[in-house]
């Protein structure tokens, strides 16, 4: 069975091609959950009309698949709470210059 961890370094390998930011340094991340085989993630995209919406969730179930045991990754994908540059991690914040505030 994968287990959290080794999802999320898969989902740190997902970039969205328009950010140099993976995933889950970007805040798109909310949840994941490991069920057996079958792994569920909530996210969010960092806006309605992001022109990567279909591409993002099938390159994380590409990564997410690679994974001893995963038969099925299910992706649920949220608006609320809203994505906000606030959710960017340190990490994340670092890379694209962003000050903390």
């Amino acid at each position: 069975m994968a287990t959290t961890e080794e999802v999320y370094d898969q989902l740190r390998q997902v970039f969205d091609p328009e950010i140099p930011v993976n995933v889950v340094d970007l805040g798109l991340i909310y949840a994941v959950k490991v069920d057996g085989t079958i792994v569920e993630i909530e996210m969010t995209l960092t806006s309605q009309t992001c022109p990567e919406a279909q591409n993002i969730p099938e390159m994380i179930k590409r990564r997410v698949g690679t994974l001893a045991h995963v038969e099925d990754t299910r992706i649920n994908i949220v608006w609320q709470p809203a994505w906000t540059p606030q959710l960017i991690s340190a990490e994340g914040r670092k890379i694209l210059g962003i000050d903390e505030e």
